[in-house]
């Protein structure tokens, strides 16, 4: 076997959930930041309609591995679909509302020609979400 493949072998293993969790929040971060920025930039729909629909997207990718592929979970879809929703809502609205507060802060002072507050504010807080929900996950939704 090559060593990539024993590379990648390695950190799947079923022991390394971070690892897991990681490859899963690629594609759940890549699918809902896609949405939310066609939503924002081509739809021109508010911010938090904008990351509200775009985190829903990407939520129902991130469930539907993270129960199967990330932490094998054997938890009844009644204990961990309310659970998961408590845990996505609450990264989502703590940290939209705090991203949101620290770009208009970051713009105010420090002007950004590239950048606009809003999508400064969703890539900062697409990064405190995605540490917030890992951390959820793992000891409150798919903890056995």
């Amino acid at each position: 076997m090559s060593s990539i493949a024993l590379i990648l072998e390695s950190c799947l293993k079923r022991t390394n959930s971070f690892t897991r969790f990681l490859i899963v929040g690629i594609i759940n971060t890549m699918t809902g930041l896609s949405t939310m920025f066609f939503l924002l930039n081509a739809a021109e729909l508010s911010y938090w309609l904008s990351t509200f629909l775009g985190n829903s997207v990407g939520a129902i990718v991130s469930y539907s591995l993270n129960r199967t592929f990330t932490f094998h979970s054997k938890a009844t879809l009644k204990k961990s679909v309310p659970r998961f929703i408590t845990v996505i809502l609450f990264c989502y609205f703590f940290s939209y509302a705090v991203s949101d507060m620290a770009a208009s802060m970051i713009k105010d002072q420090f002007p950004l020609k590239m950048v606009t507050a809003e999508n400064l504010a969703v890539l900062v807080g697409t990064a405190i979400y995605m540490i917030m929900n890992y951390c959820g996950q793992k000891l409150y939704v798919f903890n056995k």
